[in-house]
């Protein structure tokens, strides 16, 4: 594919997370250190709020009003990973904010813990090997 042109950068900036309760979501990613927060009523029936993960340049969405968006089925977002670099100070920190986790889990070297929010939709922190270099 000689002749194909290059594709320009493009940046995951912003994952939609389906929620029924768009205050109790509000709340529940604020408690666990989510940040950024942008909550604006553009319309009588639309609403968005985004919030960005501590370290990350890649916030969520949800709300009313927005079309497929808001479409999408509660609880069904399984697995957005979290990548961090020390598992048991995320851990500590997310657990002294009264976010429940599972046990940790070593998969070959790379560990996880995951969480949901008060829907069903789970994350999943990730924590490589040291040394480890993408």
């Amino acid at each position: 594919m000689a002749n194909t042109p290059a594709v320009p950068d493009m940046r995951l900036e912003l994952v939609p997370v389906p929620v029924s309760d768009v205050d109790r979501a509000k709340a529940f990613y604020e408690q666990a250190g989510f940040g950024n927060l942008h909550d604006t009523q553009v319309t009588e029936t639309m609403r968005v709020v985004q919030l960005t993960p501590p370290g990350s340049s890649c916030a969520v969405v949800f709300g009313t009003g927005m079309g497929p968006i808001s479409d999408m089925v509660p609880g069904s977002v399984k697995g957005l990973h979290l990548v961090v670099d020390d598992m048991a100070a995320t851990r500590a920190a997310l657990t002294e904010r009264g976010i429940e986790l599972s046990h940790v889990e070593d998969m070959g070297g790379v560990l996880y813990s995951y969480f949901s929010d008060p829907d069903g939709n789970m994350w999943a922190l990730q924590q490589w090997p040291a040394g480890y270099q993408a």
